[in-house]
């Protein structure tokens, strides 16, 4: 029998009091997915996810009783948050899927922890654990696929994407993190049903994509997404003859130490002249598009120039694309010097205030970052002197 490594959060005031709530010593809830998971390979998880055979207004009342905080934060498909000291965990009563249409799903509440098993997506996140005994139910072989670096779907595979689109981009994401090889039969499947992809929005799509680019390698399962034909329902754009390039930008990152910058190995994979329109589409935040389309821009100024003008992240990521780890590390430790003039030294060379100078400021600005910032005043001095002559 394999028992889960033992959960720290268990002992504390508030996860003792959940357990005991949610009567977890006797086998009414229990830890599931992606915890379950992460434990049996060694790896901390920050989620906690628990499933329950309570009833969702019975799992509120408990933890009330308890003196938990309950947010009733999906109560149609039977999700609530318990919150304490030092604890966030999500509670779902057990589930089975009544009607899916490949992006919603009506559910029924069920006490079987095998029929909520069969609903979900993966072999490897279909696995409950006891608590706070460890004793794991694992109805489809999750901890052998889990051992044997194996992601397969649960079932027929055509059938669960049929439940939720989605699923074919979080089995390539999954593959990446926790597969020596891809599954045949769940490849297959996905490239069957890779138009389905067009019917989720573009920010599950954005989700996924980030979380894939986020593994430490991608470019394995990225080559077999571009071969199967999934990215061009959905992001067309995106190039497979760019997967050598981003390779070298990994190897960069791993050179230098870097965790992985999912906006800069996208920025990789996109045509400089599509960036704009692709991080739009995916509606990505402000700071996430304004990242990416800074790395697509040629690196062709002098170095200081660029600094200076786009700022070390953004010269930083463009070095880790050309593969350049010293020189993007060297970026990044670079300060940015405080110009050494402002529009009261332009007045006081004679320019009246004014339009003219703002322009003599400039003039002296790239001046200056074209001699390398000097700050010594016989140096500025004589740039400021010829910023305004004439």
């Amino acid at each position: 029998m394999t028992l889960l490594p033992h959960q720290p959060w268990t002992d504390t005031p508030s996860g003792a009091a959940l357990l005991t709530a949610l009567d977890a010593p006797a086998g009414m809830t229990r830890l599931v997915g992606g915890a379950v998971r992460d434990a049996l390979r060694g790896v901390a998880s920050a989620d906690i996810d628990l499933a329950t055979q309570l009833p969702p207004a019975e799992v509120m009342a408990r933890l009330k009783a308890a003196g938990l905080k309950a947010v009733p934060t999906g109560l149609a498909h039977g999700t609530v948050t318990a919150v304490g000291e030092g604890l966030i965990a999500e509670v779902t009563t057990l589930r089975r899927d009544v009607a899916t249409d490949g992006r919603h799903a009506e559910v029924a509440f069920t006490d079987d922890w095998q029929e909520d098993a069969s609903r979900r997506d993966f072999t490897i996140n279909a696995m409950y654990a006891a608590l706070p005994d460890g004793e794991i139910s694992d109805f489809f072989g999750g901890e052998a696929d889990l051992a044997a670096q194996r992601v397969r779907f649960i079932g027929d595979p055509l059938q669960r994407i049929a439940e939720d689109h989605l699923r074919i981009l979080r089995f390539f994401r999954f593959s990446a993190r926790f597969a020596k090889a891809i599954d045949a039969e769940g490849l297959a499947a996905c490239r069957l049903r890779a138009n389905d992809l067009m019917a989720l929005s573009r920010e599950r799509i954005a989700m996924e994509l980030r979380g894939l680019l986020g593994v430490a390698d991608p470019v394995p399962v990225l080559e077999q997404m571009f071969d199967a034909g999934i990215w061009v329902p959905v992001l067309p754009e995106l190039r497979a003859d760019r997967l050598a390039a981003l390779t070298a930008t990994i190897g960069a990152e791993a050179a230098a130490g870097m965790a992985p910058a999912w906006q800069r190995r996208l920025a990789v994979l996109l045509p400089a002249d599509a960036a704009a329109a692709v991080t739009a589409r995916l509606r990505l935040s402000n700071a996430d598009r304004e990242r990416i389309a800074a790395a697509v821009v040629p690196d062709v100024a002098p170095r200081d120039a660029m600094l200076w003008r786009d700022g070390a992240e953004a010269v930083a990521d463009r070095l880790f694309i050309a593969g350049d780890a010293a020189g993007a590390m060297a970026a990044l430790a670079w300060e940015r010097p405080k110009l050494p003039a402002s529009g009261r030294d332009i007045i006081a060379r004679g320019v009246a205030p004014g339009r003219e100078v703002a322009v003599r400021l400039g003039a002296f600005e790239r001046a200056w970052v074209a001699a390398g910032f000097p700050q010594n005043p016989e140096a500025v001095t004589a740039l400021l002197d010829k910023a305004t002559q004439g």
